[in-house]
């Protein structure tokens, strides 16, 4: 009896998510396996506004001072295990031939940094849950110095952190250069979250180092601004697009029955 009831409500054209929700519990449940491994992540980084006061033909390519920082060495780490990996390098400042070259800087010229603000943009959310896999981060960085615009080189590390746990390095920047507390030198960082990032609330956070010296020169994060705290992100294994299926039973409910018993069994295991 109870069959008959149901094919009377299945036996027309009907259009239903059934397979489209099968194939994302079963795309979660490897992700939930996946992120347990690794966290993969891509980020592209750069000046918001490429105004900084060189001459074209000082500028160093990215492939020759990008090069100083090896910018995935410490991808993954703890934030105490980058600051202490940092630290063990030889404090000495790079050749005059590099960027710094390009610049009115001197190692003795006494001056002090500030990260002046910080904040984020939620660019893609593919499934709208509310979850974001690519994400934008900015953040001006200030020479403080009795020389006006003064100059100096520097480069960054990103974190993130899920729900208040360790900061977890995500992205560190090539060399870039910044002038005295100018706002067009602002840096910005463009993110997507491949992999392994299940849909939580992260916090950003931001360190400063100088070039040639190993200690962090400048702080950031969402203790000094709401706009680097709790983000709603995920990875793109955790936000897929969806796709509706158009499913039509015509015969029998055979065809409906397993595919009804597939998806209740994978919803009782997760469960």
């Amino acid at each position: 009896m109870f069959n008959k009831i149901f094919k009377k409500r299945f036996n027309k054209k009907i259009t239903t998510n059934l397979t489209a929700t099968l194939l994302l519990v079963s795309q979660i449940s490897f992700a939930q396996t996946l992120s347990k491994v690794e966290q993969v992540s891509s980020s592209t980084g750069g000046l918001k506004n490429n105004i900084v006061e060189l001459d074209k033909s000082d500028i160093v390519s990215k492939n020759q001072v990008g090069a100083n920082h090896k910018t995935l060495t410490y991808k993954g780490m703890d934030r105490t295990e980058v600051i202490l990996a940092r630290n063990k390098k030889v404090k000495q400042l790079v050749p005059a031939s590099s960027l710094n070259q390009s610049i009115e800087y001197s190692a003795a010229l006494y001056h002090s940094f500030s990260i002046y603000t910080g904040y984020s943009q939620l660019i893609e959310d593919i499934d709208e849950d509310g979850y974001y896999q690519t994400f934008g981060v900015t953040f001006d960085a200030d020479v403080l110095s009795s020389i006006p615009n003064d100059q100096a080189v520097v480069y960054a590390d990103l974190y993130l952190s899920e729900d208040g746990g360790p900061w977890i390095l995500y992205f560190s920047t090539d060399d870039f250069v910044i002038t005295g507390e100018y706002t067009e030198d602002e840096f910005e960082v463009i993110t997507q979250l491949d992999s392994g990032y299940v849909p939580s609330n992260y916090d950003v956070l931001i360190d400063l180092y100088e070039v040639g010296y190993s200690d962090v020169v400048a702080t950031y994060s969402s203790n000094d601004s709401n706009a680097l705290y709790g983000l709603p992100l995920e990875s793109g294994d955790y936000d897929p697009e969806y796709i509706e299926v158009e499913y039509i039973e015509e015969h029998s409910g055979g065809s409906s029955w397993l595919l009804f018993g597939a998806l209740m069994a994978l919803v009782i295991r997760r469960r």
